[in-house]
């Protein structure tokens, strides 16, 4: 069905023409005649399958911009998920004169929010908490409120609160619309609707395709230590512009970001213990590219929306079916090919197999690559960019020093191409005095191809990883990616180098300071 085959006003078709829609989604074909009739209706949906504008544009058709009082609510469970709530019913007004939508949240200035509910504002759109802090305060007015709507309910009990929800709808006239939207049926869901609405209208969306046809999904069957490496190598072999990391728990979170940041990669974490002011920050830096990596939980990537994500690691398997699809959901976007890795540790893979029955889709194993997949991967992309430059760029200046070098030293043309390849991918010795030095570390623990450093510095000097990261790689120029593990102890710290590198890295590493403290740094364990 077609926007323009019911009866909405003509800016509200103007707007959603110029989005780019025309068809609409199930869940708008159904519940948007039904709601613009004046019923209350349940509707169950998953993420991702247009709800914001089927209670969105009945909502704005039914607010009166002659009216500046609060008319209609909105509540979702989080900061984001309002501002991205916020931010689609702005654009469906668009054309619309004289309405005003105020997102409300907890971490905004709260007296700017009670300025702009002063000012006449129709539409609110806030989380539970704070709408309930301005009803405590007597900033909001809710008897001339016509419309209430519950986005994500189901995840607003999972979080704590039915308690606020059910206090908000018991404040607001009994004579109003009610919408409730939920990707689950749970029996308290059921228990509210019963208790606040008059006889809704039930409207199910079943799940013909749960996720997105372009995806790639893919799973690695990886040691429980080996996943660090296992998520670093596929991020070299595939090199996505964006990407999302999915784990379980706030702490592995965190954890994971470390370990990520220590290795030179540009990471940032989303969770639920972030104050405000960081989760705008984190999300601001992974909009605009600042932030490669964003590596988060379940609940706190609810409401990202960002359409570059290129690929979506599952680091732990989702612990519930849906989450697998609600975290691939997040790529894919404006018909972009896209991929899905799931690192799968032991038993995990029978948990894998019934999420692969739920979404009734095909998740294939894959061996992890090998380092020289990624070298070779690696040389491709240099190759690619080769051939970019032979086609449009003039090479007659570099072609003439060629020539002279290759006639002066009887080196072939190829052999010169082929040392180029070695030094753009980082492989290039600088001296015969750093090859022997080379030669000379031995074992000192580290993983093949690595050499462990002792700095004899550590926590109690408040020293943290990225301060290591940062000193060696600003000090040799050394991608900070290829820089390995960092274990850090109370005076001392080890940090693992490329072998080609560790030479130079002692060796710029003499008369450095780290955090006003003189850095003393050897290979561990130097077998004499």
């Amino acid at each position: 069905m077609r926007f323009d085959e019911i009866e909405l006003q003509a800016p509200i078709l103007r707007a959603v023409k110029e989005m780019g829609f025309e068809e609409m989604t199930p869940i708008q074909a159904q519940a948007i005649p039904v709601v613009l009739e004046g019923r209350d209706i349940v509707g169950q949906a998953q993420t991702g399958t247009g709800k914001t504008a089927a209670f969105g544009l009945p909502i704005l058709q039914s607010i009166d911009p002659k009216k500046k009082c609060l008319q209609a609510i909105i509540l979702c469970q989080t900061r984001e998920l309002a501002i991205q709530v916020s931010d689609e019913m702005h654009k469906f007004a668009k054309f619309l004169h004289g309405i005003k939508v105020l997102p409300i949240y907890g971490g905004q200035e709260i007296v700017r929010q009670i300025k702009a509910l002063k000012a006449g504002t129709q539409v609110v759109i806030g989380t539970p908490g704070r709408v309930m802090d301005h009803m405590r305060r007597k900033t909001v007015k809710f008897d001339q409120v016509k419309l209430v709507a519950l986005d994500e309910a189901d995840e607003m009990l999972n979080m704590g609160f039915r308690e606020d929800i059910e206090t908000i709808l018991k404040d607001v006239p009994e004579e109003r619309q009610t919408l409730l939207f939920s990707a689950t049926m749970p029996q308290p869901i059921r228990e509210i609707a019963r208790t606040y609405q008059k006889d809704a209208v039930e409207i199910k969306v079943v799940k013909k395709e749960l996720t997105v046809p372009k995806i790639e999904q893919y799973y690695y069957e990886v040691r429980p230590k080996a996943k660090l490496d296992a998520l670093t190598r596929l991020l070299d072999m595939y090199s996505p512009k964006l990407s999302l990391v999915f784990c379980n728990t706030k702490r592995q979170v965190d954890e994971l970001v470390s370990s990520l940041q220590a290795r030179g990669y540009f990471a940032e974490g989303l969770h639920g213990d972030l104050k405000q002011q960081q989760r705008d920050r984190v999300m601001n830096s992974f909009r605009n590219g600042a932030t490669e990596i964003l590596v988060a939980t379940d609940v706190a990537a609810r409401g990202i929306d960002v359409d570059d994500v290129e690929a979506v690691f599952n680091y732990d398997v989702p612990q519930d079916d849906e989450y697998y699809v609600h975290r691939i959901g997040r790529t894919g976007r404006a018909g972009r090919e896209c991929r899905a890795f799931t690192l799968v540790v032991g038993k995990e893979i029978y948990k894998l197999r019934d999420i692969m029955r739920y979404c009734k889709t095909k998740i294939k194993l894959q061996p992890l690559p090998s380092l020289n997949d990624v070298t070779a991967v690696k040389a491709e992309k240099i190759l690619d960019k080769v051939h970019d430059i032979i086609e449009n760029e003039n090479l007659a200046k570099m072609m003439e020093l060629i020539e002279n070098r290759v006639n002066e030293q009887e080196y072939t043309s190829i052999e010169v191409a082929a040392a180029f390849l070695k030094l753009a991918m980082g492989e290039g010795a600088d001296s015969e005095e750093l090859k022997k030095q080379y030669d000379e570390f031995g074992d000192t623990g580290a993983e093949e191809g690595m050499v462990r450093l002792f700095i004899n510095l550590g926590k109690k000097q408040r020293v943290r990883p990225g301060d290591i990261l940062g000193a060696i790689a600003g000090e040799t120029g050394m991608p900070g990616k290829l820089i390995g593990s960092i274990d850090l102890y109370d005076k001392y710290t080890f940090v693992e180098v490329p072998r080609e590198y560790a030479a130079e890295v002692l060796e710029s590493m003499k008369n450095v300071k780290i955090k006003g403290k003189s850095v003393s740094i050897e290979p561990a364990n130097r077998k004499g």
